[in-house]
């Protein structure tokens, strides 16, 4: 014979939790998971070393310009085309201002800081042909890019983020005509539009913004729009829409803060994709105006002196590349983190 007492329910086991403990256990649970997220995202070597490549890059772009002691844009024609010199090197004969100069009869050393008298003198990355400190306008240049770049994604991840959640979320009739004039307008090449926008505008920092921002939120509200399919079917979007939570409330609330780390990383590959799109542009001579220095100027200025003087291409294709790389190991970061 079975002693035990059957259970019988009663009406204080179906007493609702009160609300402030609710909201208070909602809160460490997202806590929880966003430090979680950052702990995955700084744990990974190469997340950490993409994150210490773009903020010493902005560092320099906000203080390179001054350091070495000469303005980008001062000119002095009798100090044109000097070989980079560095002061800790110059003295074991490394970067002493010296280089080979090629001529009919083979390659002859010079070092024109001797010629001209300028032994305390030092450019750390030399002069372009104008006498201009090739340091000061790399980072001068690279201040340039990265203001065009992080506008143009900023204007893109506006646009491109709310188009993609209004389409995604409300779905339907709203969903099949948004994403038909996408797959109309971004069915024309980025290049085509933006060359011949390019064309038509005048050139500058304004004009490459606005193109960058015509052709390039589509790839962003397409990411959003997906996300938020996958996203509004999960059962708290569900329970929320059960309680009677609003359009605003399920967006923003429950849709967005669960899609931000894709993206994210959208924003990470925007960023050196815009930097290469500007580049293209200054160095086909659509972009900056002359007189001005980006990245893109410097490379097309540095490629057309390349066989005589390489060292005017050396530092900005190298800061180039150290930006594509220090944004897609922040992007990878960014998404096995948050996978």
């Amino acid at each position: 014979m079975n002693n035990e007492t059957a259970y019988i329910p009663v009406k204080e086991d179906f007493v609702l939790a009160p609300p402030e403990l609710t909201r208070s256990a909602v809160k460490e649970s997202i806590g929880g998971v966003k430090h979680e997220t950052v702990r995955r995202f700084f744990s990974n070597k190469s997340s950490v070393l993409g994150v210490v490549i773009i903020c010493l890059l902005v560092l320099l772009a906000i203080v390179g310009p001054y350091i070495s002691g000469h303005s980008y844009d001062d000119q002095d024609l009798t100090r044109a085309n000097l070989a980079p010199r560095v002061p800790v090197l110059a003295s074991a004969g490394i970067l002493d201002g010296s280089e080979a100069v090629p001529m009919t009869s083979g390659y002859i050393t010079d070092n024109k800081y001797d010629e001209l008298g300028l032994t305390n003198e030092y450019y750390l990355f030399g002069t372009d042909k104008l006498g201009r400190d090739m340091f000061a306008r790399c980072f001068m240049g690279l201040r340039i890019s990265l203001i065009i770049a992080f506008a143009a994604t900023a204007i893109n991840l506006l646009i491109g983020m709310n188009y993609g959640i209004i389409s995604g979320y409300f779905g339907g009739v709203t969903d099949i005509i948004m994403q038909r004039i996408v797959d109309i307008i971004g069915s024309i090449p980025t290049l085509v539009v933006v060359t011949l926008l390019m064309l038509v505008l005048k050139p500058g920092m304004g004009s490459i913004m606005f193109a960058l921002m015509l052709s390039g939120w589509f790839e962003m509200s397409l990411i959003a729009r997906s996300e938020v399919l996958k996203v509004k079917q999960l059962e708290y979007v569900q329970a929320a829409k059960t309680m009677g939570a609003g359009h605003l409330h399920l967006i923003f609330r429950e849709i967005v803060p669960n899609i931000v780390g894709k993206l994210v990383t959208q924003i990470m590959l925007s960023i050196p994709s815009a930097v290469f799109l500007e580049a293209f542009l200054s160095f086909v001579g659509l972009g900056m105006p002359a007189g001005t220095c980006s990245l893109g100027t410097l490379l097309s200025d540095g490629f057309a002196n390349a066989l005589l003087h390489p060292y005017k291409l050396i530092p900005p294709a190298i800061i180039m590349i150290l930006l594509m790389v220090g944004c897609h190991l922040v992007a990878e970061g960014v998404k096995k983190a948050t996978e």
